[in-house]
């Protein structure tokens, strides 16, 4: 008989269970593995981490380089626009406090034809406080809304008439207490007729510093005591008009021309607007496109044609 051995009948045939030293080896494999798999994946988390970081927007900018961004705007602005002025004609504080109550939802253009007009008709508070108010409605009927105008208009001349003499005061807490006269209208006038500083904010000053990120703000009271925290007094006329003439020339509120802006390089909104140079100095408005300004009468050193006269246009 052979001495080989053989299973037993009626016994299962299964092979025999690991050892200890087989069961070790299992468990280093099995935690090799969960290894291999957990550095995968934290390389592939370090690789995502790292493109998301390349593809992060540019460090946002600090509040003093928004300040100096702002003061070299305001140089540039000073030596593209030397002649930037009140675009509406007066020869007094109460022709410019009129001219500005008239200015509301219309352009300071069609305000200069019509005040021509009504100066002739009323010189002086006293005469305006007396003034008939279909006549005068009809006067002012080209600047629209010309029933709440006139209402303004027959309010602020009587104040003038009865409270101060006449004149028109140069403070802005008085000049806020006449009909239709806020704070916007009371610092045009003591800017432009006093000499006394303040920033208007008007719908182009309100863009245009939103777009150059100065403020987020869309209250103009809130944008006028940002922006007034930004540049220093003696800055705040000027500043005014040099906003408001590039707004109305350049940067439009439609379709900027971003191509054809000497600051394009300071702003952070360029694009926003045509960029091509030759299609953007086809939308330069007003002196900057070789167009009349918006004054019948603009100052000597103003480099553009004078506004037509009403109906000769």
């Amino acid at each position: 008989m052979s001495s080989s051995s053989s299973p037993t009948p009626g016994k299962s045939s299964k092979p025999d269970k690991p050892g200890k030293s087989g069961k070790a080896a299992t468990v280093r494999k099995a935690a090799t593995a969960r290894t291999s798999t957990a550095a995968a994946a934290s390389a592939r988390t370090a690789a995502g981490a790292k493109a998301t970081t390349a593809r992060k927007a540019p460090k946002a900018e600090s509040h003093l380089a928004m300040v100096r961004r702002a003061r070299r705007i305001n140089r540039e602005l000073a030596e593209i626009y030397p002649y930037a002025h009140p675009e509406l004609d007066f020869r007094n504080p109460f022709e410019l406090l009129v001219a500005t109550v008239l200015s509301a939802q219309t352009t300071d253009l069609r305000v200069n034809q019509t005040t021509p007009a009504l100066f002739a008709a009323y010189p002086t508070p006293e005469d305006m406080a007396a003034a008939v108010p279909e006549e005068m409605e009809e006067i002012i009927r080209p600047t629209g809304f010309f029933r709440a105008k006139t209402k303004s208009l027959l309010g602020l001349s009587a104040a003038l008439r009865d409270e101060f003499g006449g004149e028109v005061p140069g403070r802005l807490e008085d000049l806020v207490k006449l009909p239709g006269v806020g704070r916007k209208t009371a610092n045009v006038v003591l800017g432009n007729a006093f000499g006394v500083p303040g920033i208007t904010v008007d719908t182009h000053f309100g863009r245009l510093v939103r777009r150059w990120k100065w403020t987020d703000e869309e209250d103009p009271v809130k944008v006028e005591a940002v922006v007034a925290g930004i540049f220093p007094k003696s800055e705040w006329t000027m500043l005014s008009h040099r906003v408001v003439f590039h707004g109305r020339r350049i940067c439009h509120a439609r379709k900027p021309a971003c191509g054809a802006c000497p600051i394009a390089p300071l702003c952070p909104s360029y694009g926003e607007g045509e960029t091509d140079p030759e299609k953007a100095r086809k939308l330069l408005k007003y002196e900057m496109g070789g167009y009349p300004g918006q004054r019948l009468s603009p100052p000597a050193d103003y480099p553009g044609k004078p506004a037509p006269a009403l109906g000769a246009e």
